[in-house]
């Protein structure tokens, strides 16, 4: 298959549609986790920072008076708080304070009164953050430099219920934008290696897959060049015969013996043909093949072993029918097929076995199968060759079967009568001890 360019052509395509969609998988998957990602990690911040936010924001309205005016309280909670316009001096705290989110790099928390103008902050400095008087934001925000930060915002009310100013609690997305990268680049130098990968394994499951279909095609090629190599011979020899006689005068004896000639390669042609056609339907499973009603398998066993002795009889070799049996034995199927099924592998018997040697057709009845064995004491059959002699037009022994005569069908076609039948036909030899094929059949009630 490697070296047919039709099926390495087909083969690679369905190894590129493999990796396209495998690829194509891949690529919505990782997108979908990658857009999960962002969104649980976004999730979480905002959560974060609405949960510091929310807990500050408890904290402190208790301690504020006047608008706009921080109490010197609030930096026990914060610590780091500096305000606009004084200096920032350390404060020591009277209590510890509540959270220490703003001394943690990339967080800030802002205060800002009822105009919007900045009052005081803690951690980072954003410059040029613009203020925004909504309390959540689904979006990020930047400063003049370009980084970009989540925020919370809060109103703030004295205690006494009064509107004092907003708080915003915001946190620098560098961590979380390398985190989004980080995902990006192992996704955009994943999804390559994965693809090459899927391509591999593509090629590699095509060429199982089209390992059949390369064999049936293989099968089919060897078919038809068998098939024009026998129909060859015999239009050959008619081609010749026409072409001699033509032109030419000739007596009645031998225009009679040229008819003949004609008439013998007919007849092959016809022959060949027909087990062809027999052969097809059979393997198609055509139910008008084989009529069903009940076959005697015993006399079916008579009749074949006296129509044959004759010819055993001509080349030395003693044939033997045996019948274990007490009563009758009986099979649903076509009597024609299958005489003609043991008819094929008694010839060959005898064909193969040489002067002085024994043919034995043997019935016996085991459970509800019927066994029927052709045994002889011929040449014997290799065991790489013993399952390939059931193909069309094979031959273990060319040179000898040329000069016996036949087309290579004979055991295909007893093969495909023995299936359809349900039962089975199978061999075993070694070489230069003889063969035994046995042919299993289902019983039926008379």
């Amino acid at each position: 298959m490697k070296q047919n360019r039709l099926f390495n052509h087909s083969r690679g395509r369905l190894a590129a549609y493999y990796a396209g969609t495998m690829g194509l998988i891949l690529a919505l998957c990782g997108l979908a986790v990658y857009e999960m990602t962002a969104q649980d990690h976004w999730r979480s911040l905002d959560q974060e920072l609405t949960s510091l936010a929310g807990t500050l924001h408890d904290a402190l309205e208790p301690l504020l008076a006047q608008p706009g005016t921080l109490a010197p309280e609030v930096r026990a909670i914060i610590p780091n708080l500096c305000q606009v316009a004084q200096p920032c001096l350390p404060v020591k705290p009277v209590h510890t304070h509540l959270l220490n989110a703003s001394q943690q790099p990339g967080y800030y928390i802002r205060f800002f009164d009822l105009e919007g103008n900045l009052l005081a902050q803690a951690g980072e400095n954003p410059p040029g953050l613009p203020f925004e008087r909504r309390s959540t934001r689904h979006g990020p925000l930047m400063d003049q430099a370009g980084n970009r930060y989540h925020q919370a915002s809060l109103a703030l009310k004295n205690r006494w219920g009064q509107p004092w100013g907003y708080l915003k609690v915001g946190r620098s997305l560098a961590e979380y934008e390398a985190h989004l990268r980080a995902i990006q680049l192992f996704l955009a130098l994943g999804l390559p290696v994965t693809l090459g990968l899927a391509g591999i394994v593509g090629w590699a499951l095509a060429g199982v897959a089209m390992a059949p279909v390369y064999r049936s095609y293989e099968q089919l090629r060897q078919f038809s060049a068998d098939v024009a190599h026998e129909l060859r011979t015999p239009i050959s020899a008619i081609q010749a015969t026409v072409e001699t006689t033509l032109g030419a005068e000739h007596s009645l004896e031998e225009a009679d013996g040229t008819l003949e000639i004609i008439q013998r390669q007919n007849r092959r042609l016809i022959h060949l043909i027909q087990d062809l056609l027999l052969l097809s339907r059979m393997e198609l499973g055509g139910s008008a093949v084989i009529p069903r009603r009940p076959c005697c398998l015993k006399d079916l066993v008579n009749d074949l072993a006296e129509e044959f002795a004759g010819l055993a009889l001509a080349g030395g070799i003693t044939l033997q029918a045996e019948i274990i049996a007490p009563d009758p034995v009986w099979s649903l199927g076509n009597e024609d097929h299958l005489y003609r099924l043991v008819g094929n592998l008694l010839s060959n018997a005898l064909q193969y076995t040489p002067r002085g040697g024994r043919v034995t057709l043997r019935l016996q009845r085991e459970k509800q199968r019927a066994i029927l064995t052709v045994q002889d004491t011929g040449i014997g059959i290799a065991p790489s060759e013993q399952e390939r002699i059931f193909e069309r037009f094979y031959r273990p022994d060319s040179a000898r079967s040329r000069q016996t005569g036949g087309a290579g069908l004979g055991l295909a076609i007893a093969r495909a009568i023995a299936v359809r039948h349900g039962g089975s036909l199978g061999v075993t030899s070694q070489p230069g001890q003889g063969s035994v094929f046995t042919l299993t059949l289902p019983l039926c009630q008379r």
